[in-house]
C-alpha cells in the first residue's frame, strides 16, 4: 500500500509576524518555519497505517511544495518514518492559490499513483481547506474531509468525520481515495536519533514545472491577495439607556444610520 502524505512548511507559531513593503503578504526572510500542524498528523496516521499493514510492504512517499527553505521539513518527515519525499521547487510554484497548488501537487502524485493520498485539513497560515478537497477532484478520485479515524480493510477505508456541535459521521470510500485530516486524529511521535541519521540516505527529488509538463499559465493564481493589514485598535463605547424597546429603537436607528449596517 502506497501512502502519500501533502506536508506544507508554514511560520511557526511563535513567530512575530511583519508585513512586507506592498502589504500583500508577511515579510518570510525574518521568521522561522515549522511543518503546518495538521499535516503533522496526517504523516503520523499515515506511518501508523504503514505499521499496521507491514507485512503488505507499505510505503510513506512525502509531497512538498515549497522553496528551498523547505528541506527541513521534508527531511523532519523522513526522519519520523516517511521512505522518500517529493520536492516540487521552481520559482514558477511562487504565490500559488489552493487551485494551483492542487494542479501541481496533482501532476506529481499522477505518476506516483498512490493508493492513498493524506492532507491536513488547512493550513495554518491560509486556512482555506480548499487543496486537499481540490487535489482530490484533480485527480478524480473520491474524498473525505475533517476525519478523525481511519480503516482500511478490503480495499476500503471506513472513515470517522467530525462534524458541527459534537456530531460525527462515518463514510465508507473505495480506495484509492483522498482523505483531509484533522488535528487529534492521534499522538504524533517524535524523529528519533536512528530516524534522523536514516534520513539523510532516504531519496529526495526535488521536481520543477518542466518536468511536470506545467506552464506558468496552467498554474497562475485565478485569486490575489490585495491588501493584509493590522486590524486599528479603537477605544470607547456607548452606553443606551432607556426601557428595553426605546434601546431597541435607538439600537436600529445607530445600526442604520451610524454604521449603515442595515
Amino acid at each position: 500500500m502506497k501512502i502519500a502524505v501533502c506536508l506544507k512548511q508554514v511560520p511557526a507559531r511563535d513567530a512575530i509576524l511583519r508585513i512586507n513593503d506592498n502589504g500583500t503578504w508577511i515579510k518570510d526572510s525574518e521568521i522561522s518555519y515549522e511543518i503546518n500542524e495538521p499535516d503533522i498528523y496526517a504523516l503520523e496516521e499515515a506511518l501508523r497505517l504503514k505499521e499496521a499493514a507491514a507485512e503488505l510492504g507499505s510505503e510513506v512517499l512525502v509531497c512538498t511544495l515549497g522553496p528551498a527553505r523547505a528541506q527541513p521539513a521534508i527531511k523532519e518527515a523522513l526522519a519520523k518514518g516517511a521512505d522518500r519525499a517529493l520536492h516540487l521547487d521552481d520559482p514558477a510554484f511562487e504565490n500559488l492559490d489552493a487551485y494551483g497548488t492542487a494542479r501541481v501537487l496533482a501532476a506529481a502524485l499522477a505518476r506516483e499513483r498512490p493508493d492513498l493520498i493524506l492532507t491536513g485539513l488547512q493550513s495554518d497560515d491560509s486556512g482555506f481547506a480548499q487543496t486537499g478537497v481540490l487535489l482530490a477532484e484533480r485527480l478524480g478520485l473520491p474524498h473525505s474531509t475533517i476525519i478523525m479515524e481511519i480503516r482500511v480493510s478490503g480495499g476500503k477505508l471506513d472513515v470517522k468525520r467530525e462534524l458541527e456541535g459534537g456530531w460525527f459521521q462515518r463514510v465508507e470510500l473505495p480506495l484509492p481515495a483522498v482523505l483531509t485530516i484533522q488535528s487529534g486524529i492521534n499522538k504524533p511521535r517524535y524523529a528519533t536519533l536512528k530516524g534522523i541519521m536514516t534520513a539523510k540516505s532516504k531519496p529526495l527529488h526535488r521536481i520543477g514545472a518542466a518536468e511536470l509538463g506545467l506552464s506558468a499559465a496552467e498554474i497562475a493564481p485565478r485569486e490575489r491577495i490585495e491588501r493584509i493589514y493590522v486590524p486599528v485598535k479603537k477605544t470607547g463605547g456607548e452606553l443606551l439607556e432607556g426601557s428595553p424597546k426605546e434601546i431597541a429603537v435607538k439600537l436600529v436607528d445607530k445600526l442604520r444610520n451610524e454604521a449603515r449596517v442595515l
